[in-house]
């Protein structure tokens, strides 16, 4: 495999340069350019171009933790000086999120709606549930707690995985409470585990199961019942004071021009930087980068696997009375299929009579680097539509799906693995190429921590490579 291409003479004629170019609009390349910008640096954003304009709802997590617990959420807004203006768009919920089976609409949000969930649905007996639920609060404690204090990133350095160790008088990691649940808890918890990582197919540490199951007992976060959210606000407070955005279209090239990294676009267009992000999954960049060209540092076979959404309008009217804003629908044996759990986002409409649906499952791949090819891709979106409408059984011609336009690699629906031994609390490695110098926000890193690891990523990340320039 080759090293980046050094541009010729002509090809640099044209370039446009700033201090940090950063590939990939995502949560982790908003943050850590809105970081970079901070320190005084000249950053470029550079995102896939999309016609037409995707619902902003398409790249929002599905649920939102750590604003009402001090968490990283709460951490990261603060840190970017969002103003107080934007910072009153948040809304806080008691409810985090439903989980709904064949013979189930369980609720979760603060320890005592959980608990009692569990006790009125035959989940757990009183005391198991009360145990269950306090423990799962505790552990999560200790996870803020020690995500807000590790460095969380580091650049060229050797550092050992962090043992669990304790924060105050808990141990960190995975309640007994929950490790040993009954197989129907066990079952209830693997789905909400799942439903909030961003990993492809692997289970998160003990450690970030910890936090991924205690931060939905803090309810949810919630900016307004219109756009922008929380990606729209990410994106203009960026664009506004700390980077410009430009898109590509179509195919492109890593390059290097005398230390200096870079992209080139199909049409000639050159932007350097004296340090280039990657804040894409190497998997999806490789579908828009020539094999021949493609670098020889980056690993374009990581284990991946591709979410599949679906947007979706429903007549207001058609929804079940008590439907909540964030759904995890599991599967039903008697209709096997083969999507495993489904995950709802629903948002009011500009007219108010309809709510947006977006809907998300992550079927199994044709392929190992988990592509799936057009006719594979139509027929997961259908099962996914007939599992939303067995969600609103009376939906018929209420329910229709919107038109979505599919991202090559500017995707946060590609998930990947970290490699073996990694991932949360270990530290993530940023730097994969010291001259020119190529940084990696490795989204798989942080994945068992889900949006909050998305958080972290770019924030410590973003200092980090201020701190290199």
């Amino acid at each position: 495999m080759p090293g980046l291409r050094t541009v010729s003479r002509e090809e640099r004629l044209g370039a446009r340069r700033w201090d940090a170019v950063l590939l990939g609009s995502g949560i982790p390349s908003l943050v850590a350019a809105i970081r970079l910008g901070m320190a005084g640096h000249r950053v470029l954003v550079v995102e896939e171009a999309s016609s037409p304009e995707p619902f902003p709802g398409f790249r929002e997590p599905f649920f939102l933790a750590g604003a009402r617990d001090q968490g990283v959420l709460d951490a990261v807004l603060r840190e970017i000086t969002l103003p107080l203006i934007e910072r009153r768009r948040i809304e806080n919920e008691r409810l985090s999120l439903q989980i709904v089976g064949p013979e189930l609409r369980l609720d979760v949000g603060e320890p005592g709606l959980t608990a009692s969930e569990l006790v009125a649905w035959g989940v757990a007996k009183p005391d198991q549930a009360q145990a269950i639920v306090r423990a799962l609060v505790e552990a999560a404690e200790a996870e803020r707690q020690a995500m807000l204090q590790a460095p969380v990133v580091r650049v060229g350095r050797r550092v050992a995985r962090t043992k669990p160790g304790t924060h105050g008088s808990h141990v960190r990691g995975l309640p007994a409470e929950a490790a040993r649940a009954p197989e129907q808890l066990a079952a209830l918890l693997g789905a909400q585990i799942r439903a909030l990582s961003n990993l492809a197919s692997s289970a998160p540490s003990p450690e970030a199961r910890a936090r991924l199951l205690g931060s939905l007992m803090g309810g949810a976060t919630g900016f307004g019942a219109e756009p922008p959210w929380l990606c729209g606000i990410l994106r203009r407070r960026a664009e506004s004071l700390h980077a410009e955005f430009r898109t590509l279209d179509g195919d492109f090239e890593i390059v290097d021009n005398e230390g200096e990294p870079g992209v080139m676009s199909s049409t000639g267009q050159l932007w350097l930087g004296r340090a280039l992000v990657l804040a894409a999954p190497e998997s999806a960049l490789a579908r828009a980068i020539d094999p021949a060209v493609w670098p020889g540092f980056l690993d374009a076979q990581r284990p991946a696997r591709r979410r599949v959404t679906l947007h979706l309008r429903c007549k207001t009217v058609a929804l079940p009375e008590g439907m909540g804003r964030r759904i995890i629908s599991l599967p039903d044996p008697a209709a096997d299929d083969g999507l495993g759990e489904v995950t709802l986002s629903l948002y009011a409409s500009e007219s108010e009579t309809s709510v947006e649906i977006v809907a998300r499952a992550i079927p199994d791949p044709d392929a190992e680097d988990g592509w799936l090819d057009d006719e594979a891709l139509a027929e997961v979106e259908d099962r996914i539509e007939e599992r939303v409408r067995r969600l609103i059984p009376f939906s018929a011609k209420k329910l229709t799906r919107r038109p979505l336009v599919r991202p090559r690699w500017d995707d946060d629906d590609w998930l990947e693995e970290p490699p073996p031994g990694q991932g949360w609390p270990a530290e993530v490695e940023l730097r994969v190429n010291a001259r020119p110098p190529v940084y990696r926000l490795d989204r798989a890193g942080l994945g068992g921590l889900g949006f909050e690891g998305d958080l972290l990523l770019g924030w410590r990340g973003g200092d980090a490579i201020a701190s290199e320039l």
